[in-house]
């Protein structure tokens, strides 16, 4: 049996938040708490208690490394897994990712009908 993770989305675009929303709860079944500033995100994470973070990389308060190191300060989250799902995706920007602590990094646009599974399959190769 597959255990989903409860994911905290964190994304400033409006549309992009809401496609992935659909791709994540919709399609793939997944729980997700989405956020639309890196601000949110610290504030809501304690009560979230999220299992994954999928983190913008460019946003406007905050950015997403930013929003990782502040999340992770946070009392319990230290050990919160995070992904950047970001338009900057060159190798040298998913290794400055890597390196700052991210699991995984996805390249936007995504792929609406496959980005549940690809988040299910990092989730599980975590374990």
């Amino acid at each position: 049996m597959t255990v989903f993770p409860k994911v905290l989305h964190v994304e400033d675009d409006a549309d992009i938040r809401e496609i992935a929303r659909l791709a994540l709860e919709v399609i793939g079944g997944l729980t997700v708490k989405q956020c639309a500033t890196g601000a949110e995100a610290v504030q809501q994470a304690p009560e979230v208690k999220p299992d994954l973070l999928l983190l913008d990389m460019s946003m406007p308060d905050m950015n997403g490394v930013e929003t990782l190191n502040a999340v992770r300060a946070l009392p319990g989250m230290s050990g919160v897994p995070a992904i950047f799902m970001t338009a900057r995706a060159q190798l040298q920007e998913q290794t400055d990712l890597l390196q700052e602590g991210a699991v995984a990094v996805i390249s936007k646009p995504f792929d609406a009908m496959t980005l549940a599974q690809e988040i299910l399959d990092i989730w599980q190769g975590l374990g």
